[in-house]
């Protein structure tokens, strides 16, 4: 298996200027350790597309918690936001036979693609140097797959995708350190109805 934070370390060593980055973002405690790491690298574009949150009002609360953290947070390089359309009805039909899947089966697998190639497509037409996503840096998602993913789309879409495994160097721990730091709002669950109920019945 590749080690993605070593070709993300050598990456990092060889880059020459600051280049421009979209970084999916899935909400604030998973983008605190992502944006503190990568804010001294890149300029960084957080894109928040994610109709897997398919409770309005949680989608809100997440998107209000991410606008916070980035005002508050502290870094080389100032962060930027675009919010993307918010289309729940898109992951309902996406779901459709996939609904009794356990959480990181396949279900998840379709909707990791979804979001990052909306990531992808965003990236392409605002001409960014690269695109990627906070997801990985979640012990419940598979960095591997998002990885195999990102070249695929890399491939399709022609923009640079930036291999990573942000759970590495203790990435979640940080994102928890700093989860508490900013007071942010940690949801329990991963974002979909499935995934919520999944969650809710591991406490009957």
């Amino acid at each position: 298996m590749m080690n993605y934070q070593k070709q993300l370390d050598r990456l990092l060593e060889n880059l020459e200027g600051t280049p421009s980055l979209l970084l999916h973002s899935c909400c604030a405690p998973c983008s605190s350790y992502v944006l503190e790491y990568l804010s001294n690298y890149f300029k960084i574009t957080i894109f928040y597309y994610n109709p897997n949150i398919t409770d309005k009002k949680e989608y809100e609360k997440r998107v209000t918690e991410l606008k916070r953290l980035l005002k508050e947070l502290k870094g080389k390089n100032e962060i930027h936001f675009i919010e993307g359309a918010y289309e729940p009805d898109r992951f309902f039909e996406m779901a459709k036979g996939l609904e009794e899947e356990k959480e990181g089966g396949s279900r998840c697998i379709k909707c990791y693609y979804m979001r990052l190639e909306e990531a992808a497509k965003e990236a392409k037409k605002r001409k960014f140097d690269y695109f990627t996503t906070t997801l990985s840096v979640s012990p419940y998602k598979k960095a591997e797959k998002l990885n195999e993913i990102g070249k695929i789309l890399s491939d399709q879409y022609k923009v640079n995708y930036l291999y990573s495994d942000f759970k590495k160097k203790n990435g979640y721990k940080r994102s928890i350190e700093l989860s508490k730091e900013y007071h942010l709002y940690r949801q329990d669950y991963c974002g979909c109805i499935y995934s919520k109920q999944e969650r809710m019945s591991r406490y009957e």
